[in-house]
């Protein structure tokens, strides 16, 4: 196995620099329930790390600018995130790369698997709603890999839950520790501004849409009589009281307790003002870790290692409709990816250069040189990639933890345009490659039968197949209850199975025989019928 220690050995790897780059990186996503403000978060702090000029605001498709993050049409009809964006920019010589996720449930896959290809986790909290549904499953999920967390309680220029009230929810909720870093003067219309607990400083809230070095006031010491100056005195008792509590009740920060899961650092703001974004940032910058570990089937990938390693989390067809570009997003975990260099594909057995990688702002792409362990890169695939591959310099290793998809809702696909069958196939096709749907042939029939585990999936796929390869499709509704992949170490078994339940078999999209149990009793009793045939309710990716 390569180790660092090996690369000193090497007089041609510039340790110095790799180390330098490594040290740099910064990889996180923004996750939350839908209308959290997740994705205007992701706009302020691309705004503030100077990677756009203006903000958008998700809203309806009556603005002008939309947000750069959602950037397909159906986002920006829909108002709401139905794809992970991938952003990098630098701040404070840092580069920062930040994953804007889907809230909505029924693309939480697309979400889960991006957590896999991140290094900590901000989770934006609306004031007035507190912790939902989705805020509690991708918690859960961040938890169970130690993800560190941030919480950013958002919308505070609305009224909301009370800020005591709302950290014991998320603790008994979300059974984490937190840690206020800042702590908000009032809210709705009494909202002041918040005390940076991190950096000692009161910053005072403007509804301009901007945060600018004025609003910044320093108070070492809140017992200082200028503060009722700003505040009014009422507003200052109330916030030395306050952070009394706050430094009384809660456990002191430490950085290391943060990156190890131990802790939670909580924020407060509101991200369409721009308020308290900066404040979050600036302590992130500086507390959240480099690029992570990663573990493989067969050993654990340190990021310092010398040779280039890599797993595709995420496939996005047609990312620009007019060309037609399917891109595969690689999470680098060790080495540096170079431009035209091989590498190889551990499930194809083959070498393959790449001499357009991309790095992202969203749709927008910029050819890339090279990358370190932490970015994200865009390899431009023409069906080469599926989620869960793995490129290295030549060792065999399959990286671990990225979920499978497991379809909770079917109905039959239909071509409705017989002159677009052409367009219809090779849509259906790519958009099932990217992972949030699956398709299965009917061997009785031959009828597809789309999954997925939401209903506006199905939304999502028929707007697809029509604004960007110019077909049309119809649903017919299907009774099915599981989708089951079957596998039997008996092949006469498996033989036997297959010829008896002929009507109830069906093939994925990679030929794997898959069995469709129309009701939960007939699924048990034909798993007791057939002990030797192996059912599993998830597919491999």
């Amino acid at each position: 196995m390569p180790t660092f220690a090996a690369v000193l050995q090497q007089p041609d790897f510039p340790v110095s620099d790799f180390l330098t780059e490594l040290s740099r990186r910064r990889t996180f996503a923004i996750v939350a329930h839908p209308d959290a403000g997740k994705t205007t978060l992701t706009e302020k702090l691309l705004l503030f790390g100077g990677a756009i000029q203006t903000a958008g605001a998700v809203k309806s498709n009556k603005i002008k600018k939309s947000t750069v993050s959602d950037f397909m049409e159906i986002e920006r009809q829909r108002g709401i995130s139905v794809s992970t964006s991938v952003m990098g920019f630098e701040y404070r010589d840092l580069q920062i790369n930040i994953l804007d996720t889907p809230g909505h449930e029924d693309f939480s896959e697309d979400t889960y698997r991006t957590l896999t290809a991140v290094d900590s986790a901000i989770v934006a909290v609306d004031v007035a709603k507190g912790v939902e549904t989705q805020t509690e499953k991708l918690t859960k999920v961040c938890r169970m890999r130690d993800t560190p967390i941030i919480f950013f309680v958002n919308k505070l220029d609305r009224e909301g839950l009370d800020g005591f009230d709302l950290l014991d929810e998320i603790e008994q909720k979300l059974n984490v520790r937190v840690r206020p870093l800042s702590w908000p003067i009032g809210m709705g219309q009494r909202f002041k501004g918040v005390y940076n607990l991190y950096e000692k400083k009161l910053v005072l809230f403007n509804p301009h849409g901007k945060q600018e070095d004025e609003d910044l006031i320093v108070f070492e010491d809140l017992s200082h009589p200028d503060l009722e100056k700003h505040l009014g005195e009422s507003a200052a008792r109330t916030l030395r009281e306050e952070v009394e509590v706050v430094e009384t009740v809660y456990p002191e920060f430490k950085k290391e307790d943060y990156r190890s899961g131990k802790i939670c650092p909580v924020f407060f703001g509101s991200a369409v003002n721009n308020f308290g974004v900066k404040e979050m940032l600036d302590c992130f910058v500086e507390i959240a870790p480099t690029p992570l570990p990663r573990d493989t089937e067969e050993r654990r990938v340190l990021p310092e290692e010398p040779k280039m390693t890599g797993f595709v989390f995420k496939i996005f067809a047609n990312m620009d409709p007019k060309h037609r570009d399917r891109i595969a997003f690689l999470r680098i975990c060790s080495g540096k990816f170079e431009r035209n260099k091989n590498y190889r594909h551990i499930r194809l057995e083959r070498e393959f250069k790449f001499p357009n990688p991309t790095m992202f702002m969203a749709s927008r792409k910029t050819l890339l040189e090279e990358a370190y362990p932490g970015d994200v890169v865009g390899l431009y695939d023409s069906g080469n990639f599926k989620i869960g591959d793995t490129l290295t310099e030549g060792e065999i290793l399959h990286f671990k933890g990225i979920p499978s998809f497991s379809p909770e809702q079917f109905r039959y696909v239909e071509n409705a345009d017989p002159l677009k069958q052409k367009q219809f196939a090779k849509g259906l096709d790519q958009l099932m490659d990217e992972g949030v749907a699956q398709m299965f042939t009917r061997q009785s029939d031959g009828r597809r039968i789309i999954g997925t585990v939401g209903q506006l999936q199905f939304e999502v796929i028929q707007h697809r197949l029509e604004s960007e390869y110019g077909a049309k499709c119809r649903y017919e509704p299907v009774n099915l209850h599981k989708a089951c992949w079957v596998t039997s170490d008996d092949p006469k078994a498996l033989q036997e199975f297959l010829d008896r339940r002929k009507r109830d078999i069906a093939k994925d999209k990679d030929d794997n025989m898959v069995f469709l149990a129309e009701t939960a009793w007939t699924l048990q009793t034909v798993q007791e019928n057939f002990p030797k045939v192996n059912f599993r309710f998830t597919s491999e990716v």
